[in-house]
């Protein structure tokens, strides 16, 4: 017996489509060389998953990386009038959308700043 999942998904990523434009431009940063490679599900679909979740938001960035052991994309998506940004995680390999973060702006930049410092140790 086949797993109804990929037709639930193709349905879901459909109906995410419609509803949703693509915001132009965004690129996946990789966190390691590779991760794109390993992921079963686009980025394309991933992006339009998260824009599904969080109408009218702007994608500000968006990686794939290794969180805790799970393949995820993660994008960092600002709501115009909202302070901070939410962090919408989708599961690289099977198209899960994760629990949304909000980040206030003291969240964020504390993010960045280590982002900063662990980009300026790795070779």
């Amino acid at each position: 017996m086949s797993s109804p999942f990929p037709a639930i998904l193709a349905l879901l990523l459909g109906a995410a489509s419609s509803a949703v434009a693509q915001q132009p431009g965004v690129t996946i940063k990789e966190d390691t060389p590779g991760l794109l490679a390993r992921a079963k599900i686009s980025s394309d679909s991933a992006i339009k998953l998260a824009q599904a979740r969080i109408p009218g938001a702007t994608i500000q960035s968006a990686e794939i990386e290794n969180e805790d052991g799970r393949l995820i994309y993660s994008f960092d998506m600002k709501t115009i009038g909202r302070s901070g940004i939410d962090e919408v995680n989708v599961d690289a390999r099977t198209g899960k959308v994760l629990p949304v973060e909000h980040e206030g702006p003291k969240a964020e930049a504390r993010e960045r700043t280590a982002d900063s410092a662990s980009a300026r140790t790795k070779p």
